[in-house]
């Protein structure tokens, strides 16, 4: 027996990644899957989206784990494509139990190169995507009452960083957005909680343009990327976590052991929030005399 036997379950982002590492989790622990994904590339990124090919593997995977697996094309960015998700999954499962809000987007340069429409691109699909998602879901939710709801947000949800303020911006706003929906849907029976992942080992942080950012200079390779995260942590040994590390605390939020929590912010961090920190680039000196180059490289060529 697991302890979501009879739950179904839908993914936002579900075909790789930790989208990927949540379906497979929840199905091990007994819940049918539902998995969405934008289905063509944003333009602008420095990495790819999820294929068709990625979905069909986890298709796989859920069931070789002996559950069923619904792969469906929705954009966060279209409330018609996610009310169709939602309806086709009620349709096909005859109810939605639990909703991991977690497709998401990054891409980095300085805030004072920031276009109008890379910003609201960013924005649209981690803040008012997750608005969306989780609209989808509740009137079902509310009429059941009866649910869960995680959004997958970030330690960028509490913390600052370096050329990304618009990530920054819209996963600070998903916090607040929980808040507001945790607070509306208590009435109902419905819990709404957040997972705070650190840096993830995904294609979603894997590539040049992060490799360059972590690591601090412009033509980094993946192996001092993967050196670099060893300062970020706490815990002993800890590089960028894997994807699953995100799912054992998704499961758990969303099962009966967690019936009683709901508005949480739940960071998945090695311990990375206990730090007392330091300045990794400090700039010497004082006045306009002192010439310094960009201490965070955003531009891996």
């Amino acid at each position: 027996m697991g302890r979501l036997d009879g739950k179904v379950a839908l993914i936002t982002g579900g075909s790789r990644g930790q989208g990927r590492a949540i379906a497979m989790k929840l199905a091990s622990d007994g819940a049918d899957v539902v998995i969405t994904d934008v289905g063509r590339d944003i333009a602008g990124l420095e990495y790819s989206m999820a294929t068709d090919v990625e979905a069909q593997e986890t298709i796989g995977l859920v069931e070789e784990a002996g559950r069923r697996c619904l792969a469906l094309v929705a954009d966060a960015r279209d409330h018609t494509s996610l009310d169709e998700a939602v309806a086709t999954s009620i349709e096909t499962f005859g109810q939605l139990d639990i909703l991991v809000a977690n497709a998401g987007i990054i891409d980095l340069k300085p805030f004072w190169e920031i276009t109008e429409d890379e910003w609201a691109t960013i924005v649209d699909v981690n803040l008012t995507g997750a608005w969306r998602s989780a609209k989808a879901v509740a009137s079902h939710m509310r009429e059941r009452f009866s649910g869960s709801i995680v959004f997958n947000c970030s330690l960028n949800g509490i913390e600052g960083a370096w050329n990304y303020a618009h990530y920054v911006a819209a996963k600070h706003g998903v916090l607040g957005l929980m808040k507001g929906v945790a607070l509306e849907l208590a009435p109902y029976g419905v819990r709404v909680n957040a997972t705070l992942p650190t840096i993830i080992v995904t294609p979603f942080n894997d590539h040049p343009a992060m490799w360059a950012r972590v690591a601090g200079r412009k033509d980094a390779t993946r192996e001092e990327w993967i050196d670099s995260m060893r300062s970020f942590h706490a815990l002993r040994g800890r590089s960028g976590l894997p994807p699953s590390a995100v799912a054992d605390a998704i499961a758990w939020l969303v099962s009966d052991e967690a019936r009683h929590i709901t508005g949480v912010e739940l960071p998945v961090d090695a311990g990375h929030l206990l730090l007392p920190g330091s300045n990794p680039c400090p700039i010497p000196g004082e006045g306009p005399e002192h010439d310094t180059p960009d201490p965070w490289p955003v531009d891996p060529a």
